[in-house]
């Protein structure tokens, strides 16, 4: 084993790994960052730096973004089936529970992070109400491609069209 030592710390590179390959695991698996830093406790930014640092995938890089979103667990897998495997997706229910969980300040700096994060990207495919889109365009500082989910506010689950996402992808994805 390969220890180190930094100040009155001893380190073990051993156990780095062993965590990193826990995270990558589950995120392969299909847990969403948030839910893997809550799974190890840890912070979403970690994993999301992590990841950052062993991307060696080529071409464009694309993220997805969509809420209320009815078919979740079908668009992970058409994302995840194209290589993306950055994306915040939520129905109208987590999406409710993941906004009353936080303060105003907590809630800020999460969107923050996640604004940060999404900036990263080349292209970003956004799923939501007109208002929600027209919000993301203007954050997001790189492409956004929009797939309407309906009229705001939604207050319901809406479908998304994945023959619609995987068009959309197989005309972006290298």
């Amino acid at each position: 084993m390969d220890f180190y030592r930094v100040g009155d710390k001893v380190i073990s590179l051993q156990k780095i790994i062993d965590e990193v390959k826990k995270i990558l695991d589950l995120r392969q698996k299909g847990f969403s960052q948030i839910e893997v830093a809550e799974k190890l406790k840890i912070d979403r930014s970690f994993i999301s730096k992590i990841e950052g640092l062993g991307e060696v995938r080529k071409g464009k890089n694309i993220a997805a973004i969509g809420f209320p979103v009815k078919n979740k667990h079908e668009v992970e897998q058409v994302l995840k089936s194209y290589g993306i495997n950055y994306y915040l997706l939520m129905t109208e229910e987590e999406r409710n529970s993941f906004i009353n969980s936080l303060s105003a300040a907590q809630l800020l700096n999460i969107m923050g992070e996640y604004i940060n994060n999404f900036k990263m990207f080349d292209i970003v495919i956004a799923m939501g109400s007109d208002f929600r889109l027209n919000w993301f365009k203007a954050f997001l500082d790189c492409e956004v491609i929009t797939i309407p989910l309906g009229k705001s506010p939604l207050k319901y689950d809406v479908e998304v069209d994945v023959e619609e996402l995987k068009r959309i992808l197989d005309s972006i994805v290298e």
